[in-house]
């Protein structure tokens, strides 16, 4: 126990030993060296700056592909500038180009079937023309209790007809003839139709382009069908056809039937016309074939430019897919590098915020 004066008793004795109380020393802060009255923290601030460089860097990189990400679902395209793929663009480009060629051919197609329907139209009406007519023959020689005046107006139907049959056969379509007299739309020579073995230089056909390659592609000829040929017929041999004449019918007229020459049942007008009584059933006939085969030429061309709208329709098909491939972006792709750059770009935004604040701190 402490003893008087500040002591301490020890044991029995009465000795005292004094205790001396020391102030408690109070502990140095370390302090960085001073520089000409600034304190020298280069090293930390080294260490930050590199890190908030890095962050920068990273937080730029992300913000740029979180934009083009934005900019491929915003367009649908994965192309949106000659930098994203030169070579894909240039091959898209001409892809395209060879797809607008496409839509012209497609154009040109579609009118020359068109020209052939209402070419087939006007000769499904030649051919019904050609039927009446021969009804009229057979009506007016075949039945014997028939009078003179009745006769004469199976005449009067059938002269008729003949001018009908004229201005059926200058018909137009768009400004183009539907039916042709010479081998081409301004030429002097004149067209010769043949039933059985046509003479190209006689005919009259029209070269249409069903490819995207222009002149050096695939073509279908239309022909312009030689209606006044067809109906021009040699009575000595009526297999045989001849160039179409507006004066051919004169001097046959009243001949009767035994009369060798060249008859047309096309006529511009009433003078120019032929009499029943002239005509044998054999040359109508004949004239009624040459219509059929004018028909299965017709049906002939419309079929084979369907098949080649068909082709050209299958190829903008396959065209357009690999456009696609190319150009269109890939939706849920780019939807994962959306959510992806926009949880980096966060990130990073955040890093760069923390970097900062550290470097602050250190100062």
């Amino acid at each position: 126990m402490p003893g008087p004066g500040g002591g301490r008793k020890v044991g029995n004795a009465s000795l005292f030993v004094p205790v001396v109380y020391l102030p408690r020393r109070r502990e140095r802060t370390a302090r960085a060296p001073v520089i000409q009255g600034k304190v020298n923290s280069m090293p930390p601030n080294l260490i930050n700056s590199s890190a908030v460089a890095s962050a920068n860097y990273y937080l730029g990189k992300n913000q740029k592909n979180l934009q083009q990400s934005l900019k491929r679902i915003a367009s649908g395209k994965r192309i949106n500038g000659t930098g994203d793929d030169p070579g894909s663009l240039s091959v898209s480009m001409k892809l395209n180009a060879q797809l607008s060629r496409i839509s012209g051919v497609r154009s040109n197609i579609q009118n020359a079937i068109s020209f052939l329907e209402v070419q087939d139209g006007a000769l499904d009406t030649a051919q019904k023309i050609m039927n009446r007519m021969i009804e009229l023959k057979g009506l007016s020689t075949q039945d014997p209790i028939k009078n003179a005046q009745e006769i004469d107006s199976y005449n009067d139907e059938f002269i008729d007809l003949q001018q009908q049959l004229h201005g059926l056969g200058t018909q137009k379509f768009n400004g183009v003839s539907l039916f042709a007299t010479t081998t081409t739309r301004d030429g002097s020579t004149a067209a010769v139709f043949n039933n059985l073995n046509q003479n190209l230089f006689l005919d009259n056909t029209v070269e249409v382009i069903v490819s995207s390659e222009g002149n050096t592609g695939s073509k279908v000829s239309v022909n312009k069908s030689l209606l006044f040929s067809a109906l021009t017929i040699a009575t000595n041999d009526v297999s045989v056809s001849a160039a179409y004449s507006n004066s051919l019918n004169a001097p046959m007229r009243n001949q009767g039937e035994s009369n060798a020459g060249v008859i047309t049942f096309i006529a511009e007008d009433a003078l120019k016309t032929i009499f029943l009584s002239d005509i044998s059933m054999g040359v109508f006939d004949q004239a009624l074939s040459n219509i059929s085969k004018l028909r299965a030429d017709n049906g002939s061309d419309q079929s084979q430019l369907n098949f080649a709208a068909d082709n050209l329709d299958s190829y903008e098909t396959g065209l357009r897919s690999a456009i696609g491939r190319i150009e269109d972006v890939d939706i849920a792709e780019e939807s994962a590098n959306l959510a992806k750059y926009s949880i980096l770009t966060q990130a990073s935004a955040a890093m760069v915020a923390q970097a900062n604040e550290q470097s602050q701190s250190t100062m």
